[in-house]
This record gives structure tokens, C-alpha cells and sequence, in this order.
């Protein structure tokens, strides 16, 4: 299912949101703009590197200035490819602007980054020995899903749904829109764990970032932010 819109008009105009949108863009063809080997230096400086994260102790972290963190927040702001970035760019701009009106622009940078930070921890739990970079803003976008979750349950969702060589759109509530993909990443996640061989997509990363959303959507709730 491919969400195109929801029916919840912000109260605010989402320019955090709309500017993230642009900057991943923007990152994306600066990419796209690069050689293969210099693509490669990118992504290996920029991206996160379980390994690297997971080998490296307090003293070692603290000597450099906690530097090999950096990539924890900007990894989300690369992508793999086209499909890639388009996917999670849409995911961002149909849920992402009412979570921005919820907690207002600045606090909405903050925990977006944030959720994508744990999201990220969330892959290395389960691949702390890997080589291979991940990168993506799947995670921090998880965790707005799981924030909008808690917080427009009965919104409407029109999704297009392929069936085939025939398409068609369905308007469904949020609930159940969100909680068929999470159950979709767990079934993922799981399947991943037990195939031999390398994640290609962050299953987990999506997974903790949902949860973390889910939590955050609660703290939202109970500061009375929602609307």
C-alpha cells in the first residue's frame, strides 16, 4: 500500500518538514552528481557503520569527541537510490506535517533527529558487527509513523494499493493502515534474522523507530500537545 494523502489539514504551515523533504532531495542529487568510488567515500564517512559504532568504548569515544557518532544523524539524510528516497519521502510528507503541527518546528527537528538516532541503534543491536553502511531516514520516519499512530488513530488514509497490472485507492483508517505496516516490518525483521546473509534493508531500524514514535506520541498526549 502506497499512502498518498491523509484528511488531516495541519493548522500550521510544516516547514521543518518541507524543508527536510528538500534538504534529502537536495543530498540525493549531490549523490547522484558524484562518481562511483567518490559515492562510495561518501557513504562510508557519512553512513553508519555498525561495527564502528559498536567496537568503539566510552574512553575511545570521549578522546574523539564523540565524532564517530556524527553519522548516527547524518545517515538520514542519505539514500540508496531512487526508490529509496522517493518511498520514504512521501511516507514523510503525508504523516509528517501533523506531528510538526503537534509539537511545534524546533521540537519537531529535535525529536525527528532523535528518532532517527535510536533507529539506527536499533539496526546495530541486531547487526553490531557489520561492515556495510546504513543509511536512510527510514528510521526517523518510522518514528514519526508511530507518533501519528498514537496520535490520529482515526485519521483517514487514501493508499493506492497494485493488484496486478491493475491498480486501485482505498481510504482507510490510520490504525489499521499503520498497524499492517509495522506488522509487515516485524515479519520482515524476523525473516531477515533467520536468512543467512547480509540485511539489505534496515528491517530493525524501522521497527525501533516505530516503537520510539509510539512512545513519543504517549509524552505528546499527556503534555496535552495533540490536537
Amino acid at each position: 500500500m502506497i499512502p498518498l494523502r491523509d484528511n488531516v489539514r495541519p493548522k500550521n504551515f510544516p516547514i521543518v518538514n518541507i524543508t527536510l523533504i528538500i534538504i534529502n532531495v537536495a543530498v540525493f542529487f549531490y549523490q547522484f552528481m558524484m562518481g562511483p568510488e567518490a559515492v562510495k567515500e561518501f557513504i562510508f564517512t557519512f553512513g553508519v557503520i555498525p561495527r564502528e559504532i559498536s567496537t568503539s568504548g566510552f574512553t575511545e569515544l570521549l578522546l574523539t569527541g564523540f565524532t564517530p557518532l556524527v553519522p548516527l544523524i547524518t545517515a538520514t539524510f542519505l539514500h540508496g537510490g531512487w526508490l529509496h528516497l522517493i518511498s520514504n519521502m512521501l511516507y514523510l510528507w503525508v504523516f509528517g506535517d501533523n506531528i510538526e503541527d503537534c509539537l511545534g518546528s524546533l521540537s519537531y527537528l529535535l525529536v525527528y533527529l532523535l528518532l532517527g538516532v535510536i533507529g539506527h541503534f536499533s539496526h546495530i543491536i541486531f547487526e553490531p558487527f557489520s561492515s556495510v553502511p546504513l543509511i536512510g531516514a527510514s528510521g526517523a520516519i518510522a518514528g514519526v509513523l508511530g507518533a501519528y499512530f498514537i496520535l490520529y488513530p482515526w485519521a483517514r488514509v487514501l493508499a493506492l494499493i497494485p493488484l496486478g497490472f491493475f491498480i486501485t485507492f482505498v481510504e482507510i483508517p490510520a490504525v489499521v493502515y499503520l498497524v499492517l505496516w509495522f506488522f509487515l516490518q516485524v515479519f520482515s525483521g524476523v525473516t531477515a534474522l533467520l536468512t543467512p546473509g547480509v540485511q539489505v534493508i534496515a528491517w530493525w531500524a524501522h521497527i525501533g523507530g516505530f516503537v520510539s514514535g509510539i512512545i513519543t506520541g504517549v509524552f505528546i498526549k499527556r503534555l496535552g500537545l495533540s490536537v
